[in-house]
């Protein structure tokens, strides 16, 4: 019986392959284009079979929401160095072209790898638009104010599916940590939240049904904190992918609220709960404009998308 498990399970994970494979991604953030989280976000998503281009600040805008402004050229260098004072408003990495700053807000980035570098590389409008993993959790009301929910809401008002992934222990470090440092628990972390994060859009975009999310919706996803000590050594549980289980939740606590159904009831949990309460990851359906939950219908929408994969539990905290 166990072997035919594992037979199972790897039928799944070849049809997820097959049906994601070669769709178009924008990658973005708003910790900027050359911090280690991105960068191994990059790297999960290229081996998974995506064709990504990424397109993030040149530098930290961290807490800067939905703001926008015309990029301009640097007037210091970029994040960690990796562009010079003077370098133009947009640029990239010369050795790897599909890595790509914007001297201005998250907002401006993913519309600029959306209107101009898509267009480039793919030869159309991207297929998805991946804002993080952020570097710390957005959670409730902090939604309003984060930078990388603002670039999934914006690719959502330009008509294109979105995710906000945040992770509650990722860390503000250089890429090249990735390689310096492969065994610190910063990197470990790194690597679990890309990996959660490619499993999830590869399971969000497995169905050829389209549209993938209703329109004018993004969804915002939080993953609890790793549980590793500075030296890579795990202390307890949340210390692999395979340990964090998926709730559906809502962005505020209400008693009042009625939900779509889910494990027998019309009241989601809130995400801020879910994630503080162990090794879970967060699915919450958000409007994109007012950065607010949504009504059940449009909830359910996005249930009936997730729930044939099995990747929801039902949380009981």
């Amino acid at each position: 019986m166990q072997c035919w498990t594992y037979f199972l399970q790897a039928i799944s994970l070849a049809v997820l392959l097959q049906t994601t494979s070669g769709l178009n991604i924008v990658l973005t953030n708003d910790d900027g284009w050359a911090v280690a989280q991105i960068r191994a976000q990059r790297d999960s998503l290229v081996a998974a079979g995506f064709d990504v281009v990424l397109s993030a600040p040149a530098e930290n805008k961290s807490g800067t929401g939905s703001s926008s402004a015309t990029p301009q050229p640097l007037s210091q260098p970029c994040e960690f160095n990796t562009c010079p004072t003077g370098s133009p408003a947009e640029g990239f990495n010369a050795s790897d072209t599909r890595l790509n700053y914007v001297n201005s807000f998250p907002v401006d980035s993913v519309r600029f790898g959306i209107q101009t570098l898509a267009p480039q590389f793919f030869g159309s409008a991207p297929d998805f638009i991946v804002s993080g993993p952020n570097v710390g959790n957005n959670l409730g009301t902090v939604t309003q104010n984060s930078g990388t929910v603002g670039a999934a809401c914006e690719a959502a008002k330009e008509g294109l599916p979105s995710t906000a992934f945040s992770a509650a222990t990722a860390s503000q470090v250089s890429y090249t940590t990735l390689t310096s440092s492969p065994s610190s628990g910063v990197t470990k972390s790194a690597l679990i939240y890309a990996k959660l994060t490619t499993n999830f859009t590869r399971t969000l975009l497995a169905s050829a049904a389209r549209p993938v999310l209703p329109a004018g919706v993004t969804l915002n996803v939080n993953y609890a904190a790793t549980t590793f000590t500075s030296s890579g050594a795990a202390n307890s549980d949340c210390a692999s992918a395979s340990d964090f289980k998926w709730v559906f939740t809502r962005l505020l606590k209400s008693s009042t609220a009625v939900d779509v159904e889910d494990c027998g009831s019309t009241h989601l949990p809130d995400e801020g709960t879910v994630v503080g309460s162990g090794c879970f990851a967060s699915v919450t359906v958000m409007n994109a404009t007012s950065k607010s939950d949504v009504s059940a219908s449009v909830q359910a929408q996005v249930l009936q998308r997730l729930q044939p994969s099995g990747l929801l539990t039902c949380f009981t905290g």
